[in-house]
């Protein structure tokens, strides 16, 4: 499996020429069946990165351009009568796809937001009373401009909590971006970008991340530090089971990236950031805007906890 993932992490950095650390967080969303919130300033490789991935698996592929102006019907698809059959016809939307690219995902209202809620969360979608199953593997790589920027909408708390990631990407070093002058991948290579995994291997790879082995004192270090958040007087919303099993899948897709078969604390603990912060709610805060407020509150949890030898 290493070869694999190791394929697919040298294809992607070809194109996007940030950290290391973005891509191998993105691509552990993917095996372990989650979606990634990748939000930053414009301009810092957030489409290039998801757009990156999306053409490194051969699977089928969908860009929503997300706009104030976009109804849910343009995400879901619709019914419509076909006059030569007689009969109503249902027209699939970009949802049905394996790797989603919703860009600029804060820009459309909520409403249009929230068209996506069950399809992240259940890996499928209800239109006009019938339940549709999404094809399998199925990944929502969004992209977002902070919430400071004129003309976004914050994300419903719910949807927020179905990202598996919330990243951000930050500048490249002053190498990678004389590199990128050089090479502008997004204008050369990203069209000439060519898949090196399939649709089973994305499949086998989920699979492997399932059999990764989690002891007792690693999920009992979860649960402790899960409870602790929701104790803890400077969060007003500490993490909830949803997020545990969060936390825990990604340790074991952090593991098995790491050619290891179990997982160890350094699984969970490198992960705690990207997973957790978005799903809590620091005390002075009144909504999930707070992140770096978030992501320290949870750092000074984690030093209240042991963390198994």
């Amino acid at each position: 499996m290493l070869d694999v993932i190791a394929r697919l992490r040298d294809n992607i950095a070809r194109i996007y020429m940030g950290e290391p650390d973005a891509i191998d967080r993105v691509i552990a969303c993917l095996i372990a069946r989650g979606h990634a919130l990748i939000e930053d300033v414009p301009g810092v490789g957030k489409t290039v990165l998801a757009s990156a991935v999306a053409k490194s698996v051969d699977c089928q592929f969908s860009r929503i351009q997300l706009t104030p102006d976009l109804l849910p019907s343009d995400i879901l698809g619709v019914t419509v009568f076909d006059r030569e059959g007689s009969r109503f016809v249902f027209k699939p939307g970009p949802i049905f796809a394996n790797v989603i690219l919703a860009d600029e995902i804060n820009r459309t209202p909520p409403r249009t937001q929230t068209a996506l809620l069950e399809a992240m969360s259940d890996g499928s979608v209800s239109i006009d009373g019938e339940v549709r199953v999404l094809e399998q593997p199925f990944i929502v790589l969004a992209t977002q401009n902070p919430r400071e920027f004129e003309g976004t909408y914050p994300l419903p708390e719910n949807q927020l909590d179905r990202f598996l990631m919330r990243l951000s990407l930050g500048y490249p070093s002053a190498r990678n971006e004389m590199e990128l002058l050089d090479v502008r991948p997004a204008q050369t290579l990203l069209s000439e970008l060519t898949p090196v995994l399939s649709r089973q291997d994305v499949v086998d790879l989920q699979r492997s991340v399932d059999s990764v082995r989690m002891a007792p004192a690693v999920r009992e270090h979860i649960v402790t530090f899960a409870r602790a958040t929701r104790e803890h007087p400077d969060l007003r919303v500490g993490l909830s089971p949803r997020g545990s099993l969060a936390l825990a899948q990604t340790a074991r897709a952090t593991a098995l990236m790491a050619g290891r078969d179990h997982v160890i604390a350094e699984d969970v603990i490198d992960n705690i950031t990207a997973v957790c912060a978005h799903r809590v709610i620091p005390a002075a805060s009144a909504d999930l805007g707070s992140f770096d407020t978030a992501a320290e509150v949870l750092m000074d949890v984690l030093q209240t906890v042991d963390a198994p030898v």
